[in-house]
């Protein structure tokens, strides 16, 4: 077992690769994980810096369903604002220097053919929701893994905002997962329907999807 050692709020290499490694463990048992404080707080403290910036930007707006020229804006769908992180931004690189590694490790350990990586911010405040849904549909999408990790400190159960996973094909619930800081979240994108509960208070996380390469001589992929 890989030694855990804490130096001023950061993970060393042989922790960071003993989480990778349970991620893998669990997709190729599983299809999903999830783990507790898995982020390191100094990525997640980045990710509340780059809140505040893109904030004070005005880069959030209202999240769309779907991808490309077919994207709709549903309030009964979901309600939240997102801003999409960029690698030129303040505040992106710990955490997509972080993805980037995670990537490099499951197509080393699985072989996924993972290719590339986009991830946004998302902010639910009081009474936002995302209704069930799949983060792709088979035969149709290159998203391979989803990804969320989230960055609320002090979250109680009476706020709601819990993320569900259903079973694949079926409306059995699997897992509900309380949106804690460092925790996070990764399973299969075609496999898994879930949904965002109803949250009571300001709810924020990040939320990404490897890809496999999509690109042809029509469409430079992915689009936004």
């Amino acid at each position: 077992m890989a030694t855990v050692v804490f130096n001023a709020n950061t993970q060393t290499i042989d922790f960071q690769v003993a989480i990778f490694e349970r991620i893998a463990v669990a997709l190729e048992k599983d299809g999903y994980a999830v783990i507790p404080n898995a982020l390191p707080e100094t990525i997640s403290n980045s990710l509340l810096d780059y809140i505040a910036y893109a904030d004070a930007q005005a880069h959030f707006h209202p999240a769309a369903v779907g991808r490309g020229t077919e994207t709709i804006h549903s309030q009964f769908i979901r309600r939240d604002n997102i801003s999409w992180i960029a690698e030129e931004e303040p505040y992106s690189k710990l955490w997509l220097d972080w993805s980037t590694e995670l990537q490099r490790y499951l197509n080393r350990r699985l072989f996924l053919g993972l290719f590339s990586f986009e991830s946004h911010i998302a902010h639910y405040q009081p009474g936002d929701f995302y209704k069930t849904h799949v983060d792709a549909f088979k035969g149709e999408s290159n998203r391979v893994l989803s990804l969320v990790s989230y960055l609320n400190r002090g979250w109680e159960p009476d706020q709601g905002g819990e993320l569900v996973i259903y079973a694949p094909n079926s409306n059995q619930e699997l897992l509900r997962v309380t949106p804690n800081f460092g925790t996070l979240v990764i399973f299969l994108s075609e496999e898994f329907p879930h949904q965002v509960r109803t949250a009571n208070r300001d709810r924020f996380s990040v939320a990404g999807w490897f890809r496999v390469n999509g690109s042809n001589t029509v469409q430079v992929d992915p689009p936004r």
